[in-house]
């Protein structure tokens, strides 16, 4: 159940999306905890609020729901996001309830912007650490073996092995959506910053 800061966001239109108890009553959703009327305010806050952290919150706790009323909202979800790790929870929200066919149609655009990267965001390991994590494609491919899932890992392998070494092994994803360091965010900066006097 979503608490009085939520709901009077929904109710009134008016919120500040830098209000601590705002960001905290989002920040603080559990999906086993919402109930059938929260899923219209949640849903409206989404696309209401501009912070990406906010949206990627509110993105991952309706994707661990289950109520068929969602297969539009990540249908929308997925064309309102830019960056491909939104895009790809929207995927996985979406997937539960839609046949291969109309994800596959997704998928083969997902992989075409994914193609596309390089050009503008030739070292996008930001991106492809999520895809590649536990939580991202290899769930997908886990989960319902769908080809098109394997032809996005494939791809997104392809690309992050063209990417220099020091763009690789900064961090992971674990099971529940958490970044892992693999190394402190020092050397990570340290690394690239060298990386970029030398290039």
């Amino acid at each position: 159940m979503i608490n009085k800061a939520l709901s009077s966001a929904y109710e009134t239109g008016s919120f500040y999306e830098g209000n601590m108890d705002f960001r905290e009553s989002i920040f603080n959703l559990v999906p086993k905890l919402i109930e059938l009327d929260d899923l219209e305010p949640l849903k409206y806050l989404y696309f209401k609020v501009k912070d990406i952290s906010l949206r990627h919150k509110l993105l991952l706790v309706l994707r661990d729901i289950y109520n068929s009323q969602l297969s539009e909202f990540f249908q929308k979800a997925y064309k309102k996001e830019r960056n491909l790790e939104m895009k790809l929870i929207a995927v996985r929200g979406l997937v539960k309830y839609v046949e291969e066919h109309e994800i596959t149609k997704i998928m083969n655009h997902f992989i075409k912007i994914l193609i596309r990267r390089p050009e503008h965001t030739p070292y996008n390991y930001k991106e492809y650490e999520y895809l590649r994590s536990p939580r991202g494609l290899p769930y997908l491919i886990k989960e319902y073996n769908y080809n098109c899932f394997h032809q996005a890992l494939e791809q997104v392998e392809k690309q992050y092995e063209a990417m220099p070494s020091q763009f690789k092994n900064h961090y992971t994803y674990d099971e529940n959506d958490n970044i892992v360091e693999l190394r402190s965010p020092e050397e990570t900066e340290q690394i690239i910053e060298d990386f970029f006097k030398i290039n």
